[in-house]
């Protein structure tokens, strides 16, 4: 279970002083898929990345399964089992994709299995599992790529920042799939930014952040309908 507790994000610039986060309160229940989503520049992002540890909390707390983890590293809270998926991946010149694959699943994959992931994320394998990831794989390949890693740890807490970003309408439609299979084979928590609303419609738990703050929260079926109403006629929150 996620709990996070007056949660503030404070930065400080060459020219002024910003409040990202004014103090989020939220719980999540372990298995359940939460989709964050609100208007650009609301807080969203900086929300997953203070989990993921990325962005230190200027103040409050954030327990994972009741341990405290709000001053433990990246790297502290990925052994604890949270992953963090990036708006933009970072590419790894050397590096091939089954070679990534292995480093993110800690073992040796068969080809059958990286295949397996691949396909989740809708690349053919075949085609990739030799290739560096590198410039030459446009940004939603990599995208994928590193979407099939963080399914490949196989992590408690996935954390996705907006995944449909660059990615086809086919591809998004078996990414779909496959954040529909983990939730309903209750694998993992899953936290979604996103305005899709395929997405959102997936959701146990949709929370409406702006301002840096929680501003509607509440399950999916309730909250869904609103966003749409609150949208009709308006610049669409969802796509």
């Amino acid at each position: 279970m996620l709990q996070i507790r007056d949660l503030h994000v404070h930065v400080r610039t060459d020219k002024e002083d910003l409040d990202i986060l004014k103090g989020i309160d939220l719980s999540v229940e372990s298995g359940k898929l939460v989709v964050i989503t609100g208007p650009n520049g609301g807080g969203k992002t900086t929300l997953a990345k203070a989990i993921m540890g990325i962005v230190p909390a200027s103040g409050g707390t954030i327990l994972l399964n009741g341990e405290d983890i709000t001053h433990k590293s990246v790297t502290e809270r990925a052994r604890l089992g949270i992953s963090y998926g990036f708006q933009q991946p970072p590419r790894f010149k050397g590096i091939k994709v089954a070679d990534l694959l292995n480093v993110a699943s800690g073992k040796e994959l068969s080809r059958d299995e990286c295949c397996s992931y691949l396909t989740k994320v809708g690349l053919c394998a075949n085609d990739y599992l030799d290739r560096e990831v590198d410039a030459s794989l446009s940004g939603g390949e990599v995208k994928r790529i590193e979407i099939a890693t963080i399914l490949a740890r196989r992590s408690g807490l996935m954390i996705y920042d907006e995944p449909e970003a660059g990615i086809d309408l086919w591809s998004f439609s078996k990414l779909t799939e496959t954040f529909k299979t983990i939730h309903e084979t209750n694998d993992a928590t899953l936290m979604i930014i996103s305005h899709q609303e395929r997405i959102l419609q997936l959701a146990d738990l949709i929370v409406l952040v702006s301002d840096g703050r929680i501003q509607r929260s509440g399950p999916g079926e309730e909250i869904f309908p609103e966003i749409m109403n609150q949208t009709e006629g308006q610049c669409p929150l969802v796509s």
